[in-house]
């Protein structure tokens, strides 16, 4: 199995209980999250030797989201202790016509975002690991994170490692310079990036890009060739999701490269919690790059191990490898004994 790693902030998740709101209840359930964190878990269920390169405080609460991390079997020996706080985000699950709320909190003045990323544990870390995972909700934080963000993407190249980058465009974090602030940026990780996960409306609205066809489908094969032409990526994925009138999902993941797309079955279920679904593809994804399983294989691994990411509540994937490889099947299991 391979070595792998992801760069990004450890946050922590106030969730209201079941389908109330924050102004309904007054409990909250926490836990530790983030983009980075659900990828290198899900990669380490896989049998991947997973790291975290981040920057915890210092603090008990610090000391907490360690704990947490190798609950999740994450080598913490890439995070560095500073700072005082965590970033928070509350989490208000919806259902039927509401849709899911996140809010932020203080996100800027956390230890990850202010941080002084020493260059010498870049280079430690990208001659330690074989591929490295980044997130455009990291790339949105600063100008602080940004730039250590592309040094270490340069220096994963330049150690001869694979870069990932999740476009995951969040307009709350972003602010008044939204899209063509973004911009600039998301161009910058892209000419790095070897694996690439996005969908259609990421290149018409982060890239500025243009097409002639309609439907998203037909905007999606239309659009993805050309980004990967342009920015000489070698896999692009992503998903298309549904929202149902009964509060099913219907889910369909693709992934292009060797120029051709490669589509996963249409799965339609109920859910949970949503929040991770996303990262769990992407692990999916590059779990199959890693192994250099089929593109078609690799799809539909890793649909079905995002339809499993709902069927749990926390933003962290938990599933193995072999109970994605049952949920592939169109088999709904009984209670094993």
């Amino acid at each position: 199995m391979s070595k792998t790693a992801a760069f990004g902030e450890v946050m922590m998740r106030l969730e209201v209980p079941g389908y109330g709101t924050l102004s309904q209840d007054n409990q909250l359930k926490y836990s530790f999250s983030g983009s980075g964190v659900n990828v290198m878990s899900a990669l380490a269920r896989y049998g991947h030797e997973s790291y975290l390169v981040t920057t915890l405080p210092d603090n008990p609460l610090g000391e907490a989201a360690l704990s947490y991390l190798r609950k999740l079997d994450i080598r913490t020996s890439l995070v560095h202790r500073g700072g005082k706080y965590v970033g928070m985000y509350f989490l208000e699950h919806g259902f039927g016509a509401r849709p899911s709320r996140v809010t932020y909190t203080d996100r800027l003045g956390s230890s990850f975002n202010t941080a002084a990323y020493d260059d010498s544990l870049f280079g430690k870390a990208a001659q330690q690991v074989e591929l490295m995972h980044f997130c455009g909700i990291t790339l949105a934080m600063n100008d602080n994170v940004r730039g250590a963000m592309k040094r270490l993407a340069r220096e994963v190249k330049r150690s001869g490692g694979q870069v990932v980058f999740d476009c995951n465009y969040r307009p709350s974090l972003w602010g008044d310079g939204d899209y063509d602030q973004a911009r600039p940026h998301y161009e910058e990780m892209l000419e790095l990036a070897d694996i690439v996960l996005m969908n259609e409306r990421d290149a018409l609205l982060t890239l500025g890009m243009e097409s002639s066809v309609q439907g998203r489908m037909a905007q999606l094969q239309d659009l993805v060739p050309r980004v990967a032409k342009q920015y000489r990526i070698q896999t692009i994925a992503g998903t298309h999701r549904q929202i149902n009138g009964d509060n099913t999902h219907s889910l369909t993941g693709y992934v292009y490269g060797n120029d051709a797309f490669y589509f996963a079955r249409e799965r339609t279920f109920s859910v949970y919690d949503r929040v991770g679904a996303g990262d769990a593809f992407a692990s999916g994804i590059i779990h199959g790059v890693l192994q250099e399983t089929p593109l078609p294989q690799a799809v539909e691994f890793a649909a079905a191990a995002a339809m499993l990411a709902h069927t749990v509540s926390g933003d962290t994937p938990i599933a193995s490898s072999n109970e994605v490889l049952k949920a592939m099947t169109d088999h709904i299991g009984d209670v094993e004994r």
